[in-house]
């Protein structure tokens, strides 16, 4: 009678393990690789392209005044030897002012740039949701991951939402 029992605990154990493997093998999730995207995707490279065209032109006038500075401050090396105290002190107190607001421009430049790169961002990321939400909804998930230190070829869905991206879905 001990073996029966034994038997029979062992044999649903075995039917309670075997259920929950079947329900496993139910449970439906993806992962998207959030960088990818915002790499990969149409919107995401529109949104890059928009940048560049919209700062190209102030990073040319910094790059340039950086370049003016540099010459500026070689030619005053070069003649400190044979300038008089006072002209060389001028020719320094304006090369530093010249400096000092040289910065102030880089860092306002970099400001509105990261402003704006957040603002094209967000507009991407709101569109990518929205698809991953569609996929959720549409395929039936029962979960999509965004970030994970590992996850498997046969959950990645990542091309699917730059291909839906791509596509239009979502658009704003």
């Amino acid at each position: 009678m001990k073996n029966f029992s034994i038997n029979a605990v062992l044999v649903a154990a075995a039917l309670a393990a075997s259920a929950s493997v079947a329900q496993a093998q139910e449970l439906k999730i993806g992962y998207v690789n959030s960088e990818r995207v915002l790499r990969d995707a149409a919107p995401a490279k529109a949104a890059q392209a928009k940048l560049v065209a919209e700062f190209s032109k102030r990073e040319r006038e910094l790059a340039d005044t950086a370049t003016k500075l540099k010459a500026s401050s070689d030619q005053l090396e070069r003649d400190a030897p044979t300038l008089a105290e006072s002209e060389r002190s001028r020719r320094q107190r304006d090369l530093v002012e010249q400096d000092r607001e040289f910065q102030r421009k880089r860092r306002e430049f970099q400001e509105d740039l990261n402003q704006r790169k957040n603002e094209e961002l967000t507009g991407v990321v709101e569109r990518a949701n929205k698809v991953i939400k569609q996929i959720f909804e549409t395929e039936k998930y029962d979960l999509i991951l965004q970030e994970a230190v590992f996850a498997g070829p046969r959950i990645d869905i990542t091309d699917k939402v730059i291909k839906s991206l791509d596509n239009g879905a979502a658009a704003k």
